[in-house]
């Protein structure tokens, strides 16, 4: 058998993992966020200033270390034991937690009820979408690595895309990527449409020409090269470009006259009637059936085509729940308010998740269909909630310590802050060394990177038959080069735009 077909089959026929096993990779990300935010606190103790010493490399290998190494080990070496891994950083946390909290200076450390009760009514500020930001780039990172990692043995198969049904780490992967890019879409964000909807419409068409080019461009490089591909992900012709342009142009015209307001209930509509369809047509079996590929365009690239109904469904539903999370709220308590029913939303969509697999079918990648709308808004509002739960331990680490200079989507309210034009140019300057950051400012140009690394890595290792110490070496290798690019040039203030 040739090398590609050798690929090929290596990343087919596969059938995911548990629901539950998704979920609790969504704890990971959080604790090293919360980890990271608590080793600068100590830095700051230990020296009593922030930026480190030789910020432009100590930071990146900080948040490298800290963010990126555990992402990778959990999904290779360490995925056997992801739950010990997540207990033991849990622990580490609450420990560091309670020494910062102990050998904190200030009186309301003391006082662990006023500490509390002066923490919920804080007033708070940001300059970002809070969690928002964290979320989006999360996706793109773990996107990133996953799309290496899963050409090597070490990277776990139940981790890897589903061939018909399942729920594999890869699968949701494509779901938060859609669910990503609604949450920051101009609809989302309230922005103004100027002129008239028709020319709204025509603008976001021709918008998205750059998401046209780069799938005309990976479709030609595929077919020269003789790259492996999975035809039924998307099909023959088909990619995730392709369908990332499609939705945003559909989504366009659907939230031109869809009320925001009701969004949830038409994503949730449209989502139900393909489920109807695929169950009392032909069009299920249409999908799934893998040996009619010749006929026309129609056959070659069905996946593709038919699933962006799905696709569209978890749009709408990031479109409102970006309009939810960015309604204005000034109080600690009311974040806290937001991010449990996050939660409950989250519990809710699980419940029907359960229900309909039991008395319908289940998740269905390759067909988009209803589980897998539910899925993946659900684990998305879960890993969000989870995201913004740390940005609130970071915030009250901050507020505890008094080191205000943390990265974090949140700082606490200060009036005799308003005219520190000290303290605001030191918290840029972390922000500046801050790899989230980087990526955030760079995301398409960063999961653009990502592809095109790993193309160049699989034409030069064997990756089917590397060890697994080796693997992870290409792996750190491959993302550390990713995000060293980023970084510099967040460092250097450029931000790489399409259109």
């Amino acid at each position: 058998m040739a090398q590609r077909e050798l690929k090929e089959a290596f990343i087919s026929n596969l059938n995911g993992t548990s629901l539950g096993e998704v979920a609790l990779g969504s704890f990971l990300t959080p604790l090293c966020l919360i980890n990271r935010g608590f080793i600068l606190i100590l830095c700051y103790q230990a020296q009593g200033t922030l930026p480190l010493p030789f910020p432009l490399t100590s930071h990146l290998f900080l948040d490298f270390t800290v963010l990126i190494l555990p992402l990778i080990l959990s999904c290779t070496i360490l995925s056997s034991i992801l739950l010990q891994v997540i207990i033991s950083l849990s622990i580490l946390s609450a420990c560091v937690l309670y020494y910062v909290y102990h050998t904190s200076g200030h009186s309301s450390a003391r006082h662990p009820q006023k500490t509390a009760g002066s923490f919920l009514h804080s007033h708070i500020q940001f300059n970002q979408v809070p969690f928002v930001t964290l979320f989006r780039v999360f996706v793109n990172i773990k996107t990133a690595i996953s799309i290496l990692a899963v050409d090597f043995s070490v990277f776990p198969r139940r981790y890897a895309k589903t061939e018909t049904y399942g729920t594999g780490v890869m699968d949701f992967g494509v779901g938060a990527f859609v669910f990503a890019n609604a949450l920051v879409c101009p609809e989302a964000r309230r922005k103004n449409i100027s002129g008239s909807k028709i020319s709204h419409i025509s603008k976001q068409i021709l918008s998205v020409w750059p998401l046209f080019a780069l799938g005309t461009a990976r479709l030609v490089s595929i077919k020269m090269t003789g790259y492996q591909e999975h035809v039924t992900e998307y099909g023959v012709h088909w990619n995730f470009f392709f369908t990332l342009a499609i939705i945003r142009v559909v989504a366009s015209m659907l939230l031109a006259v869809l009320p925001s307001r009701l969004l949830w209930v038409f994503a949730i509509l449209i989502s139900g009637v393909y489920q109807f369809m695929l169950e009392t047509s032909e069009l299920k079996a249409f999908i799934i059936h893998n040996t009619d590929r010749e006929k026309d365009f129609l056959h070659a690239n069905k996946e593709g085509i038919f699933s962006i109904v799905g696709y569209v469904a978890i749009y709408l539903a990031g479109v409102q729940v970006g309009l939810y999370v960015m309604q204005r709220r000034s109080q600690v308590k009311e974040w806290l308010n937001m991010l449990f029913n996050l939660f409950l939303g989250s519990f809710v969509l699980y419940a029907a998740l359960c229900t309909i697999q039991t008395l319908v079918e289940p998740v269905s990648r390759r067909s988009a269909n209803l589980p897998f709308f539910l899925w993946s808004v659900a684990q998305s509002l879960f890993f969000m909630s989870c995201l913004g739960v740390a940005d609130m331990v970071v915030l009250l680490s901050k507020r505890i310590s008094g080191c205000h200079l943390i990265p974090s989507s949140l700082n606490v309210y200060k009036k005799e802050a308003d005219s520190d034009k000290v303290a605001d140019k030191m918290r840029g300057e972390m922000d500046r060394h801050c790899l989230v950051q980087a990526v955030s400012r760079n995301q398409l140009l960063f999961f653009l990177l990502a592809n095109v690394m790993t193309g160049l890595t699989n034409s030069a290792v064997d990756t089917l038959s590397c060890s697994s110490s080796f693997s992870v070496c290409v792996l750190l290798l491959y993302m550390f080069a990713n995000c060293f690019v980023i970084y510099v040039l967040h460092m250097c203030g450029l931000t790489v735009k399409f259109w």
